[in-house]
């Protein structure tokens, strides 16, 4: 099966973004605080998402950089956590989305459609937490943008990565079942080609100077909720520290 790395789009190398992939979630970005609208299991996923931030990391008082904010699920949560939060994103829409909610709920969170690239030349080893939730899978060059967000927390801080593993058991769950059998999730969400399993992301980490702390499994049910488990085989969570 092919490789996460195995991608052919044409991208710009210095954002590590596709205009195709920014697009995708720019349109629907008016949805995004739609609890039963198209970002519904994104929703489902955050309290799970930030139990394990806030458990394998202290929040309050932290500068925390969310990269690929979307809309804020996870920065408006680790806010009222008490950290100091920082979010980008390159789709302008859900930017707008975001400030939007936040200024509606009076959260003082910081956006900035901007590239982790750009912020990384700016401001190396600025944070004490950085997570990236669910966007991995959508870069070009996955390995390339965990090195950047290395590059963006301090010596001690810690990294926190969601993505989708790349199995038989991935793809019928998040592709045929949730896209097409369920329709939870827009048609073409996802390429099953750009999954990455545990195993890729911890070979980029070392590279990148982070050692693994914790990896859990996040196990969803459509017409439920979610919940940490042990087993990573489709959506998996993972801390990495960066080496002192």
């Amino acid at each position: 099966m092919a490789s996460a790395t195995q991608h052919n789009a044409a991208h710009d190398p210095a954002t590590n973004a596709e205009d195709s992939e920014i697009g995708k979630f720019d349109a629907m970005a008016g949805r995004f605080w739609d609890e039963h609208g198209p970002f519904r299991p994104l929703h489902q996923l955050n309290p799970q998402r930030v139990r394990f931030i806030t458990e394998h990391s202290t929040c309050a008082g932290a500068r925390v950089l969310d990269v690929g904010c979307g809309g804020g699920l996870v920065c408006e949560a680790l806010a009222r956590a008490g950290a100091a939060v920082t979010g980008i994103d390159l789709a302008e829409g859900m930017i707008e989305v975001a400030r939007m909610h936040a200024a509606a709920h009076g959260l003082d969170i910081d956006y900035r459609v901007a590239s982790a690239e750009a912020l990384l030349a700016s401001s190396p080893g600025a944070y004490d937490v950085v997570t990236c939730m669910e966007m991995l899978e959508h870069v070009p060059e996955p390995r390339a943008m965990l090195a950047t967000i290395a590059g963006l927390v301090r010596p001690g801080g810690s990294v926190f990565i969601s993505t989708l593993n790349r199995n038989i058991k991935s793809f019928l769950v998040a592709i045929v079942g949730a896209e097409y059998l369920l329709s939870v999730v827009p048609r073409g969400t996802h390429e099953y080609e750009r999954f990455i399993r545990p195993s890729e992301l911890a070979r980029w980490a070392r590279a990148a100077g982070l050692t693994a702390r914790a990896l859990a499994g996040i196990a969803l049910d459509p017409f439920g909720g979610a919940r940490l488990t042990r087993d990573p085989a489709v959506s998996y969570l993972t801390q990495f520290v960066r080496e002192a």
